[in-house]
């Protein structure tokens, strides 16, 4: 992985930049609202924690015993992991959800509760992913992928043929392999690469609150209905559940993240030889960044706006009920300063699209041969 200190981004046309904030927080001060969470947000939150907490106490409580209806409701706790997820620790952990720090600290780690980490995830996404989208080597969500191949600049396996098949199943995996693998692995790896100190954290919290929380999760997850609560089921049918429930929400979570930043519209920028790249910030976010659905209401409310990524990328700090309206705003000023505003205008288009690019990642590059200069 590259050293994040080594990439800059050009200083040019921070005009741009510079404009839209100043509209975007007009439209908040003329219109006296607030950037953070409303009403709307809040009901939001409670449901997303209702779909995940009800159908587990209905099971082990004994209310529901009928094994097909207990993995009924795992798939919807499933709904509901991705639900939190993507509706309320997403905010949270990226300071949008309320102006108290302390509000936005405690909702983050909600992610832990259903098996992840807050401070992994920080450092994942706000900085590596928030700051050098789609750079090869750097922005975790495209590189490196192992079996998947997310950026024309990695390297290509044989396997990687097959991924336009695979993908799906695979992307099913996502929270599952959180839960036990990936969380131990990254953590290690940001302490080596400094990225724990630059974010002035403790490595030793750290490991304490990964540690302990993930025994929390996995004793009220599994040790509890496994053998101690007769639910009526055995610990396998138990665990093909949990399973279950896993699978629902990394599929959720991948479809909705990997359209906006994989799929044949967005570029892939390297840095020069100097380590800089082509464009300033915000510029980059409008090249590797791709909107989808933005007339499905029902869509963006589940999904935390996140079909609205565009405007996520440049103000991840405003919470996500306010990206519809500020949407347009963005779109103007982008066309006013001839530069792309990309979206897909639907869902489907967008998984389609995200599609066709994983198959055309999957073909075997081609060398490049170097033309004999002429006689």
């Amino acid at each position: 992985m590259k050293s994040t200190t080594s990439i800059k981004f050009s200083s040019s046309r921070n005009d741009f930049f510079a404009t839209l904030n100043q509209r975007v927080n007009e439209y908040f001060k003329s219109n006296n609202i607030s950037r953070y969470a409303n009403s709307e947000m809040k009901v939001k939150t409670t449901f997303m924690f209702v779909i995940y907490l009800v159908p587990y106490i209905l099971m082990i409580t004994g209310v529901v015993t009928n094994v097909w209806l207990m993995l009924l409701l795992c798939l919807i706790m499933g709904c509901g992991v991705a639900g939190i997820g993507l509706s309320v620790m997403h905010d949270a952990n990226h300071g949008a959800y309320s102006n108290k720090k302390w509000v936005n600290q405690l909702l983050g780690y909600s992610l832990n509760v259903v098996g992840g980490n807050a401070f992994n995830w920080k450092v994942q996404h706000n900085v590596l992913h928030h700051t050098y989208t789609n750079v090869h080597d750097v922005d975790e969500d495209i590189s490196p992928r192992g079996i998947l191949r997310m950026t024309p600049h990695s390297d290509w396996k044989g396997i990687h043929k097959f991924q336009h098949i695979y993908a799906w199943l695979v992307y099913g995996l996502m929270t599952f392999v959180w839960v036990f693998v990936k969380d131990f692995v990254r953590i290690v790896r940001y302490q080596k690469d400094g990225l724990v100190k630059n974010q002035k954290a403790d490595i030793r919290t750290e490991w304490t609150i990964l540690i302990a929380t993930k025994v929390i999760y996995l004793f009220y997850i599994l040790v509890i209905p496994m053998f101690i609560f007769p639910i009526g089921v055995t610990g396998w049918q138990w665990f093909i559940g949990f399973f279950a429930m896993h699978y629902v929400a990394g599929f959720i979570l991948a479809v909705i993240f990997q359209p906006a930043h994989v799929n044949e519209e967005a570029e892939y920028p390297l840095p020069n030889e100097e380590g800089r790249l082509e464009n300033n910030w915000a510029i980059h976010q409008l090249y590797t960044t791709t909107n989808f659905a933005q007339g499905n209401k029902i869509l963006s409310w589940y999904v935390g706006g996140l079909n609205y990524q565009v405007e996520h990328h440049l103000f991840p700090n405003i919470c996500h009920v306010h990206y519809r309206s500020i949407s347009k705003i963005v779109k103007q000023t982008a066309e006013e300063f001839g530069l792309p505003y990309k979206a897909e205008p639907t869902f489907i288009g967008a998984l389609a699209s995200h599609g066709r690019l994983l198959r055309e990642l999957g073909r075997k590059p081609q060398p490049v041969t170097e033309l004999a200069p002429a006689l």
